[in-house]
């Protein structure tokens, strides 16, 4: 009866337990080896060529750079702290819905050690309270509502750009600065929380600014509406001396070439507090004289500074076009969270740090960033202000290419809240404590 078969049998189950102790081993020296990253930005969808995919670019040149020890001090120690960056990407495509029940799988499934992410307002205000209820680190590197951490406290969530409050007050400035007539003016912006909240900062500026000018149609397109016929229409019947819009993306790229061809612009002004990344895209068919934002000092409103440059040059080197908005916002949280691994490094004696750990050290930090400093001093220390450019568009055939010229740079503390008020009752307040070239 003893053929020894049983023993050969047990051998076997045996040997993939030990197997799969030492895949398991393995894994989790790699772990403490790497710092695992999500990375969630539009890869598909109408925001996806002209933000979202510009934004993983960005990404990708510099988690290479950093991962090289290649990006210029004091950025040029290896990946974070040492530990070599592994980005997962994830399509922000899909609805707020999806989005966060994709941010559960990152942490849970994919066992990410933090996010970077979300270019959406509406995902960026559902995201956010799942990340915390996780107690997981996340990073919000765009999404323009102040919402975020005026309605709300975190510990684990962080935004690591400014949000809308400065493009509309950068330009209300700079229209006044210009001596820009503005008697009356119309607006188009997205039905949803960042163009709610834009046409709100915008309204409230003018109300200080230009306080006799008066607001005429105001018109809330879907998200991704694509098709502008009656909105055209509309602002045509309603002539005034400016059109502002907070449209972006594809919804943007639609919106002019539909109404440009109509003459829309030609007896109106246009101003739009974030269209530097439709630039590249529509070249000669974007408006001449228009007054854009780039929702920083951005892209060809970038400074001219040794970080800007390895940026700029490298981004473009590899992709044929240079980096807007969406790959700047992205770069300066990836910054951002390097500051902030290695400062808690050296506080835990080396050991990749706990969302805890984390959590501590981006709090009130501040670090530079190609598009200038970022400073967390809003929201207890988890939202950032930072400086800011408006310029006026040209096309320029030599070139091939559109240019901005006559632009105008913002200090940060002249058009984002001191951290005890709300944005939209600052606005209100006429500013109180802005900073403006060095004036109070």
């Amino acid at each position: 009866m003893s053929t020894g078969m049983p023993f050969r049998w047990l051998r076997r189950p045996t040997l993939a337990c030990a197997f799969s102790l030492a895949a398991l081993l393995q894994g989790a020296a790699q772990a403490q080896d790497s710092f695992k990253l999500g990375i969630v930005t539009f890869l598909s969808g109408p925001a996806a060529e002209s933000f979202g995919v510009p934004a993983r670019h960005g990404a990708e040149f510099v988690i290479g750079e950093l991962n090289k020890g290649s990006a210029p001090a004091p950025y040029n120690k290896v990946g974070f702290g040492g530990l070599k960056i592994e980005p997962v990407f994830v399509d922000e495509n899909g609805g707020a819905t999806k989005q966060v029940q994709e941010l559960r799988n990152l942490y849970q499934r994919e066992n990410v050690d933090a996010v970077v992410g979300y270019i959406s307002s509406g995902d960026c205000l559902a995201v956010a309270p799942a990340a915390e209820e996780l107690k997981r680190f996340l990073i919000l590197f765009d999404c323009g509502t102040p919402r975020i951490f005026e309605e709300a406290q975190y510990k684990y969530v962080f935004r690591t750009a400014a949000h809308a409050t400065q493009d509309n007050v950068a330009l209300g400035r700079y229209m006044k600065s210009r001596n820009v007539k503005v008697g009356t003016f119309n607006m188009i912006n997205q039905d949803y929380a960042w163009g709610h909240d834009s046409k709100a900062d915008f309204v409230a500026t003018m109300q200080q600014l230009y306080p006799d000018a008066k607001p005429q149609a105001d018109l809330l397109p879907k998200f991704g509406a694509g098709q502008y016929g009656t909105e055209i229409s509309a602002l045509a019947r309603e002539k005034a001396d400016v059109i502002y819009s907070s449209l972006w993306g594809g919804d943007l790229q639609a919106f002019i070439l539909q109404a440009a061809p109509r003459g829309l612009f030609q007896n109106s002004q246009l101003v739009l507090s974030a269209a530097d990344h439709v630039l590249p895209s529509l070249g000669e068919k974007m408006p001449n004289g228009a007054i854009i934002g780039a929702r920083g000092a951005y892209g060809l409103m970038s400074p001219k500074t040794p970080l800007n440059d390895w940026f700029f040059n490298g981004y473009q080197a590899q992709r044929n076009v240079w980096p807007v908005q969406g790959a700047y916002r992205i770069t300066q949280a990836l910054l951002g969270l390097k500051v902030a691994v290695e400062k808690a490094m050296e506080q835990n004696g080396g050991k990749k740090p706990t969302p805890e750990q984390l959590a501590a050290a981006m709090e009130n930090s501040e670090w530079e960033s190609p598009g200038g400093k970022i400073q967390m001093k809003l929201g207890n220390g988890h939202q950032a202000i930072q400086p800011i450019a408006i310029g006026r568009t040209r096309y320029d055939p030599a070139k091939k290419m559109v240019i901005l010229e006559d632009i105008q740079h913002f200090e940060a503390e002249c058009v984002n809240p001191p951290a005890h008020m709300k944005s939209i009752d600052w606005i209100k307040a006429g500013f109180p404590g802005a900073k403006c070239d060095g004036r109070t």
